[in-house]
């Protein structure tokens, strides 16, 4: 099932993708909430905190990564129509 919104090609609703060609965002979603569909871009481009923590991760990238998640908790609540949510879920 492909989707076409905004010259924009998706696998479906809430499935996150790359976008190198973009200038500053990382990752472009196209978010579907009940009937609200919304497409959102997300993440720097370039950022090297990306990915899951790893296995051996400095205490430093740890320290990164919960401040992320405090600074951000409010946007992330907001659920699948905000960047937070995105960037938590994909990036952090």
């Amino acid at each position: 099932m492909s989707i076409e919104y905004r010259g924009e090609t998706f696998a479906g609703y809430n499935k996150p993708k790359r976008t190198p060609k973009h200038p500053t965002k990382s990752h472009v979603v196209l978010a579907k909430e009940g009937d609200t569909i919304k497409m959102i871009r997300f993440g720097e481009q370039g950022a090297k905190t990306a990915g899951k923590p790893k296995a051996g991760e400095s205490d430093k990238m740890k320290k990164k990564r919960a401040s992320f998640k405090a600074r951000h908790a409010k946007n992330i609540k907001r659920g699948k129509l905000s960047a937070a949510y995105w960037a938590d879920k994909v990036k952090w």
